[in-house]
């Protein structure tokens, strides 16, 4: 355990950043698995109208600088190449 001040504030400040960096990325996976579940249902206009919340979520984590802004593009990028295989 950290003995100087600063270092305790540390630790818990990281712990803090943690758990709301979890709960982000778990929002951003959850989202995704939504998303799968549509597309591998073949359900194409209920995944072209989940799209945009999907979107949000991700960009929102981009912005809270929990995901990297490659990732987030390749994440979209992934989902709109299956919806856009779907006949």
């Amino acid at each position: 355990m950290p003995q100087i001040k600063s270092a305790k504030k540390r630790v818990k400040q990281t712990a803090k950043r943690t758990l709301r960096n979890k709960s982000i990325k778990s929002a951003v996976k959850t989202e995704q698995k939504k998303m799968m579940a549509l597309i591998t249902a073949g359900d194409k206009v209920a995944a072209l109208a989940r799209l945009p919340e999907t979107v949000s979520v991700i960009d929102s984590a981009v912005s809270k600088g929990v995901l990297k802004k490659n990732t987030a593009s390749r994440k979209k990028s992934n989902i709109m190449l299956k919806i856009n295989a779907m006949a």
